[in-house]
């Protein structure tokens, strides 16, 4: 189990800007139609709230690597979960020096449920109180179902769904202490919704991860602690590099896309943020898409 040394968390506190209210016959008060049309500003702080560590699995690569930026920009301790030591721990340094956050790389398979216990452990012990999951953890493998091995299946289900059900069952004690304003995202994708036959494993995973989203929504609600998910689109990050391979594939991807772009890991991880803040406390069992708009089309 890789680790580095903590470091306390900047304790500056950013001042929220004065609001200026004019109404439409430009004095000071305005109707409650004329407030009610203002774009509120929302400190950063006030988007990591609450103050609670969060434990990000995948976290060394993409969508993991990501949020665990935007958490610790926000004031969130991170603990950077990762089966790869050196990248769990890079992401971590670049949390602390970036943002002065307190944040930690943990070594480990979160395929071996054994050892989740003991990672949660060694989080609570150096970072505090843990009030937040991400698991952003996944692999893909191209097979489709008349090709499928079992080995593949075993695989894809074990890292991208049970992973998501035994790390829920290993973090509810501390989740429930951490109350109010616990929170669980999981990362479940587009193909959720809309099949893609080259990887039949990938789809039943990530479509079992909305069901597992409304199911621990409905039994953690009463513990205060909401589950939600995420359903990215076509993202650029390790995983997804083969597909990406040229920027003309890229571009033909980007036609697909009502937004005509593909999505960067951190258009994902200020979903995520939100989430597992105070701004979305009446969210939970829901799958938030992320995704340009491409499951709003016939076709993706």
């Amino acid at each position: 189990m890789a680790t580095t040394k903590p470091v306390s968390p900047k304790t500056e506190k950013r001042s929220r800007p004065a609001e200026s209210v004019t109404g439409r016959s430009g004095t000071a008060t305005a109707t409650k139609r004329d407030r009610r049309s203002q774009t509120r500003r929302i400190p950063i702080e006030h988007l990591g709230s609450p103050s609670t560590a969060v434990v990000i699995t995948g976290g060394g690569e993409g969508i993991g690597e990501a949020s665990a930026l935007r958490l610790a920009e926000a004031g969130r301790p991170v603990a950077i979960w990762d089966k790869d030591a050196e990248r769990a721990d890079e992401v971590a340094l670049a949390c602390r020096d970036r943002f002065g956050t307190q944040a930690i790389g943990v070594a480990i398979d979160v395929t071996h449920t054994r050892e989740l216990d003991d990672a949660v452990l060694f989080t609570r012990n150096n970072l505090g109180v843990i009030g937040g999951l991400v698991h952003a953890a996944g692999v893909i493998r191209a097979n489709a179902i008349d090709q499928l091995s079992d080995e593949i299946w075993d695989e894809t289900m074990a890292v991208n769904l049970r992973a998501a059900a035994m790390l829920t069952k290993a973090l509810t004690p501390a989740l429930v202490e951490a109350t109010p304003g616990s929170a669980i995202v999981y990362v479940s994708s587009m193909d959720a919704f809309v099949s893609n036959k080259l990887v039949s494993a990938y789809d039943a995973s990530k479509a079992g991860l909305l069901g597992l989203t409304r199911s621990a929504a409905h039994a953690l609600g009463p513990s205060g602690i909401r589950v939600n998910a995420v359903c990215p689109g076509y993202v650029r990050t390790q995983m997804t590099d083969l597909l990406f391979a040229t920027e003309a594939v890229i571009d033909h991807i980007a036609t697909k896309i009502p937004l005509l772009r593909v999505a960067e890991a951190d258009d994902i991880a200020t979903v995520i943020r939100f989430l597992l803040s105070d701004e979305a406390a009446y969210v939970t069992g829901s799958s938030i898409t992320v995704d340009g708009g491409v499951t709003s089309t016939r076709t993706s």
